[in-house]
This record gives structure tokens, sequence and C-alpha cells, in this order.
């Protein structure tokens, strides 16, 4: 059997070559094929998975400058049976591309809201003028670039190569250290790893009801390497809570401390225990 690796498309975006990696590993380590399927959207990619049409998804959760990839967290509180495999660490180095031949040409930037957030300062310099538009990926204007001078994107030097487009600017991104953490989703249980993500949510405007979930994690030594809020899109100040565990869902401290947040929580959901894939070609 062949299994199916939903991405966000299309080709040549940073969440490609996160699933290409993934890939690789997987090839490698389960001795069976592998194919991409490149899907629109983020949210898409994970419906995929839930309504099995493919057989896992490789999404962006976080980045290390812009901070969580809410398409991501939204999804993956409404699609309930959505499990995490493993996670991918990719750095992530901007460039600009066009066929323009020097900056003052350049009248509008595309590219993926994330990646125009950890340009901005760069853009904000050297092409201040320029009008700044949101796209679904940082690929999907690249077909249109070599047709108007007028245009640029901001995307990788991978994508430039695939779509054989001139790069006018590299590395754009503001902060050298830049990389995004990608999770695999699907339908299987969690392998169990060093790593647990979970979320709740709360009763409403009742003061400490958040301190509470959080005491049962310090009382038992279990460490928390991120905490994110969403809103429910229920009422104002109604929040969803995306936690990450230093711990693994088979240890008795972390069985037991879930039990217990069972009782102070409205809904609790266990993405499970993974992971981070070590560094693959």
């Amino acid at each position: 059997m062949t299994i199916s690796i939903a991405h966000l498309g299309p080709h040549g975006t940073y969440t490609e070559t996160a699933a290409l990696k993934y890939l690789n590993w997987f090839t490698k380590s389960h001795d069976q094929a592998a194919i991409l399927c490149p899907y629109p959207s983020i949210t898409q990619s994970l419906e995929a998975v839930a309504k099995e049409q493919v057989q896992c998804a490789v999404v962006p959760i976080e980045n290390s400058i812009e901070g969580s990839v809410t398409m991501t967290l939204d999804a993956l509180w409404r699609l309930d049976t959505l499990r995490i495999q493993h996670a991918i660490v990719l750095p992530i180095h901007h460039a600009l591309l066009s066929i323009a031949s020097d900056f003052s040409e350049i009248q509008t930037v595309y590219s993926h809201p994330q990646a125009l957030a950890q340009c901005q300062n760069w853009l904000d310099r050297n092409l201040p003028s320029a009008q700044v538009i949101a796209a679904n990926s940082t690929t999907e204007a690249l077909q249109h670039l070599g047709e108007d001078q007028t245009i640029a994107a901001i995307s990788s030097q991978r994508a430039a190569q695939l779509y054989s487009l001139p790069v006018l600017a590299s590395p754009i991104n503001d902060h050298p250290e830049n990389c995004t953490r990608f999770i695999v989703v699907s339908l299987d249980p969690s392998p169990g790893g060093s790593r647990t993500s979970i979320a709740f949510s709360v009763s409403a405007n009742q003061p400490g009801v958040l301190v509470k979930p959080l005491q049962i994690f310090a009382e038992k030594g279990i460490n928390l390497s991120r905490i994110e809020s969403r809103p429910t899109k229920r009422s104002l100040g109604d929040y969803v809570f995306f936690v990450d565990l230093e711990a693994d869902t088979r240890q008795d401290a972390i069985q037991s401390a879930l039990a217990e947040l069972e009782h102070c929580t409205e809904t609790l959901k266990i993405f499970g225990s993974y992971d981070v894939l070590p560094a693959i070609g």
C-alpha cells in the first residue's frame, strides 16, 4: 500500500519541503512507498485526513518569529479524530523572487501572511512603497511572476529553482534563526514520545479557571513548553488553551495529571505524544 501525505501546495512550498523530509524518513524506516498530495490550504490538508482521503498530513504549527499557526490550531480543535505522530523542525530562509531588474520596478509583493510578517522590516526598508498582498501559500503567485516585472513574491530558493525564477535578494527574513515546527497528523494512535500536545476549554468568566489546570502540572513536576490561547468563537472572552508538555502520556505522572484535568476543564482533547524527527534529507 502506498501512503498518501497531504500538504499545503502548490509545488515548492516550505510545507512541501517538510513533507518531503517526512516522506524520505518514512520510506527508509518502513520500507513502504509514499506520495505527496498538495492541497490549497492547511485546513483542507487536515480535513483530507479526517475524511480518510489520505493517510496523513504535514502542516505548520509554530514559527519561531511569528508564533503559532492559528489555522492549524483551529482545525485540530474542530477535527476531533486527528492525532500527532511526529514533529519536524525546518529552518526558513526567505528570498525575494521577481523578473524585475531592480527594486524600483516592484509595485506589489505576494506571499503567505506568515512569510510577509517574517520579512516586514526588510520590506519596510527596501520596498517601502510596494503593496503587500497575502496569498494562500508562498508559491501561489509564482506562476504569474514571469509575466510582470512589477510584481514579486517572497518564497524559497528551492521554489525559485522549481519555477525557474530569478532571486533578487536572499535571505530577507528579519531574524536569521527563523525556523518553523511542522507536525505529522493521522487517524492512528500517537506512537508516544518526549512531547505531548493537548487542548482544553474552561468555563468562562470564573476567577482562577486557568490557574487550576496549570497547578496540576506544576504539582506533578511536568514542564510546559508552550501555552497558547485561541477564541472558541462562541462568545467574546471565551478561549481554548493549547498546551505542549515535556512528557509522555505513557508516564504515570501525566496519566494522573490528565485524569485530574478532566474534572477542572469543560472539554479536554489529547492530540498525542510524539518525538521530533532527526534532521534528514
